[in-house]
């Protein structure tokens, strides 16, 4: 198993630390590794276009954006060339 030691954490970091894991009933260390584990989950995880659009417009499909016209403007009609 590796070892890690972290110095110079933030009092009140620390005592967040021990009052979650008091709270879990875990040791501080088996807090640390479950967190680094869903942290390691979490930045491992994909995410599509797709899934950043469902996440943020919901799984109803998003917004309606209306009838689509071809480029923003009207095809120009050229009048008949006089045949000679």
């Amino acid at each position: 198993m590796a070892r890690l030691t972290v110095r110079q954490i933030d009092r009140a970091d620390k005592e967040w630390l021990q009052n979650e894991a008091a709270r879990q009933q875990l040791s501080m260390e088996e807090l640390v590794r479950r967190l680094i584990h869903v942290k390691r989950q979490q930045s491992m995880e994909k995410s599509s276009p797709s899934d950043i659009v469902r996440r943020h417009f919901g799984p109803q499909g998003g917004i309606d954006l209306g009838e689509r016209r071809r480029f923003g403007f009207d095809m120009p009609t050229f009048p008949e060339a006089d045949a000679p």
